[in-house]
């Protein structure tokens, strides 16, 4: 552990590179693969040149470095309460993926005190300027504290399947946010599809709701379909990506972040740089409200 903090010390302190995306990994109920979506999704981007950096946001269930296949010394909790700095939290795979466990014990971010906001902040804005991508891998469903992380965050992945519950949910959580922020940008994805043309209508279903009743034009990012390999390598403790390279998920998944990267390539045109850093000045001004 004490190799590896120093290796990425190393590594934050000789980056130099513009301001990262902060992009938030969201469902409106458990159990739709979120978090196999995100690890597998950043270990993807990782080998195709990307920095990135994945947050366990599902505070006190966190399982980013279960699916990764790790242990961790440290969470997120033991840098909040000032035991450890930020370095000795960051966890990096043997792909570069860097990534920090939720760990327990917390449970609104709104009864912390400013101190240990202040460490949240200063965390934020160094993983944003050392990485391409911070991937927040948020619980499943909302509370308070991460509708407000979620307003700050400049884009969210949406993740559903084709159940019905699991629709209307992932609906349910779009508007949530949108009412807070009509600007957000937000992609759709349907998990774990039987066919091609059940993730398309899926999709499809979620993009003409949010058309329908919130004048809300969305991205569809795509569909992975149902596959054995996934449960395999979850059993396995590793990451389907690797594990199975030419297995149709891992083959869909590639395709899925060619596209992504082709539309991040066109925002980053129309974006200024410090687009980026509204993330940290939103939040820290969404937060000092809830103080007041």
């Amino acid at each position: 552990m004490k190799d590896q903090a120093e290796k990425l010390r190393q590594k934050m302190l000789e980056s130099e590179h513009k301001p990262g995306r902060s992009i938030a990994v969201v469902s409106g109920k458990g159990g739709v693969g979120k978090s196999n979506f995100t690890t597998n999704f950043a270990t993807l981007l990782s080998k195709k040149g990307k920095k990135v950096a994945i947050l366990d946001m599902d505070i006190g269930m966190g399982n980013v470095h279960i699916l990764i296949g790790s242990s961790v010394k440290y969470s997120l909790k033991d840098y909040l309460d000032g035991q450890v700095p930020l370095e000795d939290v960051l966890c990096e795979t043997m792909e570069g993926v860097s990534y920090i466990s939720g760990g327990t014990g917390m449970s609104s971010l709104m009864e912390w005190s400013p101190d240990v906001f202040a460490r949240l902040i200063t965390a934020f804005e160094t993983l944003q300027k050392n990485y391409d991508f911070v991937l927040f891998d948020m619980g499943a469903g909302v509370v308070d504290w991460s509708l407000d992380l979620l307003t700050s965050i400049e884009e969210i992945i949406v993740i559903s399947t084709a159940e019905p519950t699991s629709i209307m949910d992932a609906y349910s959580m779009m508007k949530f946010i949108h009412l807070k922020d009509p600007m957000k940008k937000f992609y759709l994805l349907c998990n774990r599809a039987f066919t091609i043309e059940e993730g398309q209508d899926t999709t499809q279903r979620l993009k003409t709701v949010m058309q329908r009743f919130l004048e809300k034009e969305v991205s569809i990012l795509g569909s992975l379909p149902e596959d054995p390999v996934v449960r395999q390598a979850v059993r396995q403790q590793a990451l389907f990506a690797l594990l199975y390279p030419d297995a149709p998920v891992t083959k869909t998944m590639d395709k899925i972040i060619e596209q992504f990267l082709t539309t991040q390539a066109v925002m980053k045109e129309v974006h200024a740089t410090n687009e980026s850093m509204k993330f940290i000045s939103k939040l820290k001004s969404i937060f000092s409200r809830g103080r007041e």
